[in-house]
């Protein structure tokens, strides 16, 4: 069995992670010994001003405003067809009703349609709402009035949480729902195989299958509008150290195994884990798909979207954008922003671009501060783009004021 020894030292907000470890090469040669240095680290969070919405960076030619404030843990978000927005909180445990009936960018009717505890996944389909908490999976017809009718339990034998306890959901071009089951915890062997799964239902009987496996937690997925093909957003492992694993682009394909626990990024040993089963871990890694492409690590990727509207300039249209939390266990910290990633015409990825910085800043003597955590994130009915932020319980909204031709 490996010897790991963790040493935490505090130095004010900061702690320091050290690890030891003998471990077997994979291989069964003899012990190695690695050590890594990772950080916790959480910056100091301030209150969103005008001052420093006007610090952020974006391209040319958008502009971001305050859609709505005051809502507490904003999660994640939907958009009906009307144009209605309505966005998931946890905590109290309820989903929100917002609209813009004049057209002025900011919402200016708000209401409490739904109330269950832990709510989080939320999903529209065929002018009905399917909402996720920890254990469930409910489904409910949608009124011409925004509000819904009574909650039916589609789902009732989701695993526990652990570790990764927020549930997400959408509707495939399949017709078919999706569920993001993430991992117990950060680095185990499961012994639930829905754990670290994207699950597929039959949003008519509730029937489970497993559609993808190995996945850490993947709490951002979408659908290429051109191929139909699927694309995911796989938070990587924590503590092994503040530049690897990188976060994941996933190709999501049916029948797949993605890695999680025993390698990451393009097929790298996780050398902190034991095979399960006889199956040495050469053996797992060969089986696993490699990312697409690789992110900073520790950024936390939460929801994803790509681009339908005709708001934006043209050559954002079926690229997809990923709000990234922000992490906890890195110094410097990562993501604490919304990135784009590039697609060419033939619908494969090409590169992350920076969409929206700024939300971290570096103070004097080397802190760190931040007035923004992205979550939920969607396309608006106007083509702008829709970002919640949980900690300080914004939503914002992103426009283009030039040509987007």
């Amino acid at each position: 069995m490996p010897f790991i020894s963790r040493v935490l030292f505090a130095a004010g907000l900061c702690l320091t992670f050290a690890a030891a470890a003998a471990h077997a090469q994979s291989s069964g040669g003899a012990p190695v010994t690695a050590e890594i240095i990772a950080h916790l680290y959480k910056p100091v969070s301030e209150q969103p001003t005008e001052q420093h919405l006007n610090q952020l960076q974006l391209p040319n030619g958008f502009m971001i405003e305050k859609f709505t404030t005051g809502l507490g843990e904003v999660r994640m978000l939907a958009v009906a067809q009307n144009g209605t927005v309505y966005v998931t909180r946890p905590s109290p445990g309820d989903v929100v009703m917002l609209r813009d009936t004049n057209g002025d960018g900011m919402d200016n009717e708000k209401k409490t349609v739904v109330k269950k505890t832990q709510v989080h996944g939320i999903a529209i389909h065929d002018d009905k709402m399917y909402l996720a908490t920890i254990h469930a999976i409910y489904v409910a017809d949608m009124r011409k009035d925004g509000t819904l009718g009574k909650l039916q339990t589609l789902v009732d034998d989701l695993p526990n949480g652990g570790q990764h306890a927020n549930r997400t959901l959408g509707f495939g071009p399949d017709g078919m729902l999706y569920v993001s089951v993430g991992s117990l915890c950060d680095t185990c062997s499961e012994t639930d195989p829905k754990n670290a799964t994207i699950l597929q239902v039959d949003p008519n009987s509730g029937q489970e299958t497993i559609f993808a496996s190995g996945l850490r937690n993947t709490l951002g997925f979408a659908w290429h509008p051109k191929t139909k093909e699927m694309w995911g957003m796989d938070h990587g492992i924590d503590f092994l150290g503040d530049n690897k694993p990188g976060e994941e682009l996933n190709h999501m394909v049916k029948g797949a195994m993605y890695g999680w626990p025993y390698a990451y990024g393009n097929r790298q040993p996780n050398t902190e884990i034991k095979a399960s089963s006889g199956e040495s871990i050469a053996k797992m890694v060969k089986q696993s798909q490699p990312a697409a492409l690789l992110y900073t690590a520790h950024a936390a990727p939460m929801q994803m979207a790509f681009y339908t509207g005709s708001q934006f300039p043209a050559a954002y249209r079926d690229d997809a954008f990923v709000a990234m939390h922000g992490s906890w266990n890195r110094r410097p910290p990562s993501g604490y922003e919304i990135v784009r990633i590039k697609f060419n015409d033939a619908g494969q990825p090409q590169a992350f671009a920076p969409f929206v910085t700024g939300f971290l800043t570096r103070q004097k003597g080397g802190t760190y501060a931040e007035f923004g955590r992205p979550t939920g994130l969607a396309i608006a009915k106007d083509g702008s783009l829709l970002v919640g932020d949980d900690t300080h319980g914004v939503i914002y909204r992103i426009s283009y004021q030039g040509n987007s031709q």
